[in-house]
């Protein structure tokens, strides 16, 4: 009898991604609709726990701490590149009653989930998730293509009760984003050369005022500089955690 897959990856990796998971960083926000507990998985992948729910937000299984993840009630998968989309990461969260949501693209080699293109909005589970343009502007491949067209990857914004969180997916600080309006949590990606400098990150929340500022998906980038370049603006909380 052949083994299913997420069981050998769960073999594979429990040992040393159990201890790894007792270190991951974890906030908690407080809602009108009660509190959200935010855990920072690392690099682009996050994990929202509301009302006894899970969110999933582009798992990813090369994390040391991925083999902690609980069973997802939501997926959101922002566009099709290997370190978001990952098929696999999906399937050992899945359960027969969890909800994918995910892009055109990546519906091409994962059907069954529920497609969102740049601004669809959408209730899910009791929340109300819009999709965002996520694309390049300025940064682009040595044969001149930009890394994230317009198009075909989405940011999220999550509704919960009143509060506002933004999930930026791989971009740069597009119109759309700087046009956002009240949003209280933003993660906005900091991987170079393929999203924001963090002089883009600044501009942007400059822009949309967020109550709260997560630099996420920072790999080599040193998020101190961001630290420096907000450390006058008021209003808004930039708060580091390790997601490189």
């Amino acid at each position: 009898m052949n083994t299913p897959f997420s069981l050998l990856l769960a073999a594979l990796m429990s040992l040393g991604s159990i201890a790894a998971a007792e270190d991951i960083e974890k906030d908690t926000l407080h809602t009108s609709a009660g509190d959200v507990e935010i855990t920072f998985v690392g690099h682009a992948t996050l994990m929202l726990r509301w009302g006894g729910k899970t969110i999933d937000v582009d798992p990813w299984s090369r994390l040391a701490g991925f083999a902690g993840l609980p069973p997802a009630d939501l997926v959101l998968v922002t566009h099709h590149h290997g370190d978001h989309f990952d098929t696999s990461a999906i399937e050992y969260v899945r359960t027969p009653s969890t909800v994918v949501v995910l892009t055109a693209k990546c519906a091409e080699k994962y059907p069954g989930g529920i497609v969102m293109k740049n601004g669809d909005v959408k209730k899910v589970l009791g929340m109300i998730v819009e999709a965002v343009p996520a694309y390049n502007i300025v940064h682009r491949r040595p044969d001149s293509l930009l890394f994230h067209p317009k198009g075909e990857g989405n940011g999220y914004i999550i509704t919960i009760g009143r509060t506002r969180l933004y999930i930026a997916g791989d971009t740069e600080n597009t119109p759309e984003m700087e046009a956002l309006k009240d949003i209280d949590v933003a993660f906005l990606p900091m991987n170079l050369p393929y999203t924001m400098t963090p002089d883009m990150v600044a501009a942007a929340a400059k822009a949309f005022t967020p109550k709260i500022l997560y630099p996420y998906h920072y790999s080599q980038t040193e998020p101190k500089v961001l630290l420096e370049l907000m450390k006058d603006v008021k209003g808004i909380e930039v708060r580091i955690r390790n997601m490189r």
